[in-house]
C-alpha cells in the first residue's frame, strides 16, 4: 500500500451515494497548493486500501485525491449488529454493477466537482472503474481519464488458459453458488465478498460477445457523452485486459479518440506487472509518474 508521507494530510470521511446510501472513502490532500483533483474508482471486489499508494504519490505531486469503496464493498459493507467489528451478511443486499455506476460513481464524481470546483478534475479507473466512466450521466465533468488495466471482460478477449478458466469459474461455480449461498463469497476466489446482483450481472457480462455492450441498459448511452481526453494502459502480462479488451471498451466512447498504450513489464525493469500490479510502490518512478504528469497535462509520449 505504500508508506504514508510527511506532506500529505489524509482524511477518512463517508458521503452519500445519490440514493443516500453511506459511501466510505480516503481524502488525500497535499499541504501545499492544490492544482488538480483526481478521483480512483476500484476494480470489482476490489477495497480502496490497494490505491492507498498511489493516491499519496498523486497528493506529494499536489492532488487532492479521493478513492472510495462501492456499496457491499470494504468499508461501504454494513455492519453486523452483533460482533465486534464484523460486516453485515450480504444476503438479501441489494446492488448490481450498474448500481455501483449510477448510484455511487455518480455520486463520488459529484462530490469532488462539487468541492474543488476550480481544479480540472481527472479520473482514474482500474479495470471495473474504467467501464463506470461510460455508465454515468455526469462524465463531461471529467477532463482527463486514465484506465489502468480498464477493458470489455468478455471471456472471449482474454488469453488462453485463463478465459477457459474465466468461461467455466463463472458459469460453472459462481452462479449456481451464489444462487445457493445468496450472495458470491471471497473464499471462492474473486478478492472480496460481492453482493449477488453484482456477481451476477458481472457473470452475464463476462459471457457475451461484447460484454457490457451487449447488454440494453440505457445507461450506454453515456459513453458517448465523455468528451474528455481519455489514455488507457494495458499490460502484456495480463490474462484478463488484454490490448483487444481494452480497445473494445475504448471504442465506445465514441465522442473521442482514447490513446491505448501496451507496457511490457521490461519497460518498467519489472519482472510482472498484470492485471494489478501497477498499484505497487515500486513503479513510482516510473508508471506512477508517467500517469501522474499526463493527468497534470506534462506527458505527451505517443505508443
Amino acid at each position: 500500500m505504500g508508506a504514508a508521507r510527511d506532506d500529505v494530510f489524509i482524511d477518512e470521511i463517508t458521503f452519500p451515494a445519490t440514493d443516500g446510501y453511506p459511501l466510505a472513502g480516503t481524502l488525500f490532500l497535499p499541504r501545499g497548493t492544490k492544482r488538480h483533483a483526481v478521483l480512483i474508482n476500484s476494480a470489482t471486489a476490489v477495497p480502496r486500501k490497494i490505491y492507498r499508494g498511489f493516491a499519496s504519490y498523486l497528493a506529494h505531486r499536489g492532488c487532492a485525491v479521493l478513492t472510495y469503496d462501492y456499496r457491499g464493498i470494504g468499508d461501504s459493507r454494513q455492519p453486523a449488529m452483533v460482533g465486534y467489528n464484523q460486516p453485515k451478511s450480504l444476503v438479501g443486499f441489494r446492488a448490481s454493477m450498474s448500481d455501483w455506476a449510477a448510484q455511487d460513481v455518480t455520486a463520488a464524481v459529484r462530490w469532488m466537482r462539487e468541492r474543488y470546483t476550480t481544479l480540472p478534475l481527472a479520473y482514474v479507473g482500474h479495470s471495473f472503474g474504467g467501464q463506470a466512466l461510460g455508465l454515468i450521466e455526469n462524465n463531461g465533468d471529467i477532463s482527463r481519464a486514465a484506465f489502468v488495466a480498464s477493458q470489455a471482460a468478455t471471456w472471449r478477449l482474454m488469453a488462453s488458459p485463463e478465459k477457459y478458466r474465466v468461461y467455466a469459474f463463472m458459469n460453472f461455480v459462481g452462479v449456481p453458488l451464489v444462487h445457493a449461498l445468496g450472495y458470491a463469497p471471497a473464499w471462492a476466489g474473486i478478492g472480496e465478498d460481492l453482493p449477488k446482483g453484482v456477481f451476477l450481472q458481472w457473470a452475464d457480462w463476462v459471457s457475451s460477445p461484447r460484454y457490457l455492450f451487449d447488454s440494453k441498459l440505457p445507461a450506454l448511452e453515456n459513453f458517448a457523452k465523455f468528451k474528455g481526453e481519455l489514455r488507457a494502459l494495458c499490460f502484456s502480462d495480463d490474462p484478463w485486459a488484454t490490448r483487444a479488451a481494452v480497445e473494445l471498451l475504448a471504442s465506445g466512447f465514441s465522442a473521442i479518440k482514447p490513446e491505448v498504450l501496451t507496457v511490457k513489464p521490461s519497460d518498467v525493469g519489472a519482472k510482472a506487472i498484470g492485471h494489478f500490479g501497477f498499484f505497487r510502490p515500486e513503479h513510482s518512478d516510473t508508471l506512477w509518474r508517467g500517469v501522474a504528469e499526463w493527468i497534470q497535462g506534462e506527458w505527451c509520449v505517443s505508443g
